[in-house]
């Protein structure tokens, strides 16, 4: 059972390490490359609230963006703006976002989000606590995979194998986790290879962020896995 509640509150703390990390930062980092390849600092600080209102109209019942050209474009549109402006943007639409969090609905129904995908409305506040950790490792200003919590990398592990499982392109794999709990994910059939390595690589690798060079399998390559 998701407790939206409690993952809203980690949205509202994790907003709040990203906030007061990128605020050390000058106007010229804006302009500065991060970990995502071609996006500037403030790309990512411009998707990261952008994405707020996104979440806010999947859970007012309306189309998540207007199109993916639309995104794209909103997002081009917001990168140059001044240090200040992308973090009072960010802060902003954080607080819309966790308006609508507070408001009473049923936590249960489905709700659509990009390209069809559908989830549990229980489950956005966690997707948007993913958006915020994952993008301010992203940022590449000093906050890694090493920082997250113990609770977040497993339930993002979890989140992220789920996503993976019966995809037909990703052959049958076994996540070692440190408790010794083995995670299936990719095809159904086949002979899966267990895939062994601490809780941040496993993160990194599963969400694109690392190469997976660390960790190790009890036979044959490392699974590709396709870009989320």
């Amino acid at each position: 059972m998701n407790d939206h509640v409690r993952d809203l509150a980690s949205v509202r703390d994790a907003t709040e390490r990203l906030l007061t990390a990128a605020a050390k930062l000058d106007n010229a980092s804006v302009a500065e490359p991060t970990r995502l390849p071609g996006w500037t600092l403030g790309h990512l600080l411009a998707h990261v609230a952008r994405n707020a209102d996104a979440l806010v109209n999947v859970l007012a019942g309306r189309p998540m963006y207007v199109s993916g050209e639309a995104r794209d474009a909103d997002i081009e549109r917001d990168a140059p703006r001044p240090l200040n402006v992308q973090l009072t943007d960010v802060r902003e639409s954080a607080a819309r976002f966790q308006k609508v969090g507070a408001t009473p609905a049923d936590w249960s129904r489905t709700v659509e989000l990009r390209n069809g995908v559908t989830d549990s409305a229980s489950r956005v506040p966690f997707r948007r606590w993913t958006e915020v950790e994952l993008h301010h490792v992203d940022l590449g200003i000093g906050y890694e995979l090493e920082d997250l919590s113990e609770e977040f990398t497993q339930r993002e592990i979890d989140f992220l194998a789920e996503r993976f499982r019966g995809h037909p392109d990703v052959p049958a794999f076994l996540l070692n986790q440190d408790d010794g709990r083995l995670i299936p994910s990719g095809r159904r059939e086949g002979e899966p290879i267990t895939v062994t390595g601490r809780q941040a690589d496993l993160l990194g690798w599963l969400a694109g962020r690392r190469n997976g060079a660390a960790l190790t399998t009890d036979g044959g390559p490392l699974p590709v896995l396709p870009p989320l």
